[in-house]
């Protein structure tokens, strides 16, 4: 088995482990919410909200919480990919 961390310094390697477990805690609050109104994704909740089928409030705040977390999971992968070329 290769050892992704051979070659790249204990800072680094920190560094990496630090991002990832973000990733994964912004991941998985994402989808408990989502798991909790029993959606796919963001946009059935919308249209949950819009069809009345689900109460605005607290419902939008969550649809808003949902997009914020993947938002930020998005950009740590994207700052991941660009740390990970550097090294």
């Amino acid at each position: 088995m290769t050892n992704f961390f051979a070659g790249i310094s204990a800072e680094d390697a920190e560094s990496i482990d630090r991002l990832t477990k973000l990733m994964f805690e912004l991941r998985e609050s994402r989808r408990k919410l989502l798991q909790d109104y029993g959606v796919e994704d963001e946009a059935q909740i919308e249209k949950c909200i819009r069809d009345g089928s689900l109460e605005e409030h607290p419902a939008y705040e969550d649809y808003l919480s949902m997009r914020q977390l993947a938002m930020a999971r998005d950009a740590i992968r994207d700052d991941l990919k660009e740390y990970l070329k550097e090294l």
